[in-house]
């Protein structure tokens, strides 16, 4: 049985660091545009692709997603952007024929993206011939059909296996162009999937002179709201069914997460990996993984579609996040003693105790989890650090201007 690439998000370099910490194979990001992200704020610039390439060569892959839909006045900057990128990643994700023949004009690696909707095997045949050296399967498809695919296949099979779902094919909607004029296959998707919804009366009966029977204000709130926001996906109690399977990667969703997200299901993924090639993947690890992935951003979860077509089990009845652990900013290392280890915490906003369970995140450090030890504040050893006030406490190494949060849980 193959060990599968674990693929991770990365929308800042916080979830970055994050990634190759907690011992991801391979990193996907964006540079602001031409991409399914591009309306987020989470991406980086041109000019972070030296700082990003020397963060993962040699430890993790890098990807760029260009899966955008393009347009003909774009193709010239597409161009530009694959021969400027490509000394600095590894393979290109792309959903459109022409950037897949700009692609082989440059002999770059490309991976076709679930934006395509690659759902059998003859696709994936003409994929391969066309130069492409792996293809992210349309999430409509079952396991079953996962399998069978990877089997006839002579390139690599990567496959989402956690994170948010669209309502529509492979993502491929129209709801929020139709509405706001921003186009989900742009990058632009403002999520309506995501809102409530109120049923309104806007035809009614007449009588003979045209006038109307009833009042028409005829109008109720859809319950539960989010009729058609998906659940997220989550794998982690079949991950041995997904390896059998052949799926050469997985995908984690999530550029527009926190890194704290990144790390937990990177870690989560990583350990259930490796728990099936040594024979201890059990019930108990199964639990142990799901409940530190509820701890972190997520809808209500569900196997996805890969045991069966779309239903109404596969839409959530929460509105909100359903993490069992909340982030309080704390405050700010103002200070590292890197000989002593300690940092120097200057408290903003939530006040911190000895035994608090604390993050730390900064953009190279990338996100420590810890448990606060003794506070110091010169010779003293206060209780707790309140608001204005500055303490010393050992830590990882981390950095001036590194952020602190309290870690809640509820």
């Amino acid at each position: 049985m193959r060990r599968p690439e674990i693929l991770a998000p990365a929308g800042d370099f916080i979830a970055l660091q994050a990634a190759i910490d907690a011992g991801a194979d391979a990193v996907y990001f964006g540079l602001g545009t031409l991409n399914m992200r591009a309306r987020s704020t989470v991406n980086f610039k041109e000019s972070d692709l030296p700082e990003i390439a020397g963060r993962c060569r040699g430890k993790v892959k890098a990807y760029l997603t260009l899966n955008a839909i393009i347009f003909e006045s774009e193709l010239e900057e597409v161009e530009r952007l694959i021969v400027f990128a490509k000394p600095y990643v590894d393979a290109f994700i792309v959903s459109d024929w022409g950037v897949i023949s700009l692609c082989r004009k440059h002999g770059v690696e490309i991976h076709v993206s679930t934006q395509m909707s690659t759902s059998n095997s003859s696709g994936v045949a003409f994929l391969a011939s066309q130069g492409v050296s792996r293809v992210v399967l349309a999430r409509e498809c079952t396991l079953a059909e996962v399998k069978e695919i990877s089997a006839k296949s002579s390139i690599e099979i990567e496959c989402f296996v956690h994170g948010a779902q669209c309502v529509a094919e492979s993502g491929r909607c129209l709801m929020s162009h139709e509405i706001f004029g921003k186009s989900a296959c742009r990058g632009e998707c403002h999520q309506p999937c995501r809102r409530k919804f109120k049923v309104q009366a806007v035809d009614f009966y007449e009588n003979d002179m045209g006038e109307p029977l009833h009042e028409g204000m005829a109008s109720f709130i859809i319950e539960p709201h989010t009729v058609i926001s998906a659940k997220d996906l989550c794998s982690i109690g079949f991950v041995d069914k997904l390896m059998d399977a052949g799926i050469a990667c997985f995908k984690i969703e999530g550029r527009a997460r926190n890194a704290n997200y990144v790390r937990a299901c990177v870690l989560a993924y990583k350990r259930a990996v490796e728990a099936v090639l040594a024979g201890e993947y059990t019930k108990e690890l199964i639990e142990e993984l799901t409940v530190e992935l509820k701890k972190v951003f997520h809808r209500e979860f569900s196997k996805g579609l890969f045991y069966g077509r779309p239903g109404k089990d596969q839409f959530t009845d929460s509105e909100d996040s359903l993490a069992s652990t909340i982030k309080r900013h704390v405050g700010v290392v103002i200070d590292y003693f890197t000989k002593a280890g300690i940092a120097q915490v200057k408290i903003q906003d939530h006040p911190i105790k000895p035994g608090d369970e604390i993050q730390i995140h900064g953009t190279t450090t990338g996100v420590i989890e810890m448990v606060a030890g003794e506070l110091h504040r010169d010779d003293e050893r206060p209780e707790i650090a309140e608001k204005g006030a500055w303490v010393t406490l050992k830590t990882p190494r981390c950095r001036v201007g590194d952020k602190v949060f309290f870690v809640e849980h509820r």
